[in-house]
């Protein structure tokens, strides 16, 4: 099993994920009239599970739609203690060190993570753990709010894989961790 672990997420131009009170209504502010997915649809195409974190997790609940994954979502959170009966049966919860919980997710045959949420991806990126980053900026400045990168305690190179402009106004940037 190939295992890599994979970030597809948006910043503002100077960086921040959501802004200073976690809204993240600025997201979908740019015009797509044509409903563009942005790549997403391909990037999920080559996913075999998500695991978020809490707040994500709690976000996209929040969403006025059905639950939009159709792989197993696993939730990494150390305060909450049950899964919404709903999608009991396509959402699990897991906590502990960044490499157990890897290693249960792996043993449950899905190696193709994408990693999403801010606290969880600046864990990852801390233990070495992030092998692909998609990073679309969006052409606003918010000044301030969640950062999508604080202080790293390495060095960690990437290579350029690709970079493309979306809908006229969106820069997609595909990076993989050279090692």
């Amino acid at each position: 099993m190939t295992k890599r672990n994979k970030v597809y997420i948006a910043t503002s131009i100077d960086g921040f994920i959501a802004d200073k009170n976690g809204g993240i209504d600025w997201l979908n502010e740019t015009p797509n009239p044509d409903k563009d997915d942005l790549g997403y649809a391909d990037f999920m195409a080559n996913i075999d599970a998500v695991l978020m974190g809490r707040n994500t997790f709690d976000i996209v609940r929040g969403f006025d739609m059905d639950w939009p994954y159709t792989v197993p979502v696993y939730v990494l959170s150390n305060s909450l203690k049950e899964i919404p009966a709903d999608i009991q049966d396509r959402v699990f919860l897991v906590n502990g060190p960044l490499t157990e919980v890897l290693a249960g997710i792996h043993k449950n045959g899905h190696g193709q993570l994408y990693i999403d949420g801010g606290g969880t991806v600046q864990g990852f990126l801390k233990e070495d753990l992030i092998d692909d980053l998609t990073i679309t900026h969006i052409p606003v400045m918010l000044g301030e709010g969640i950062p999508l990168f604080k202080t790293m305690p390495n060095r960690m190179d990437f290579e350029l894989v690709s970079s493309e402009t979306k809908i006229g106004q969106l820069v997609q940037t595909h990076y993989q961790r050279m090692r």
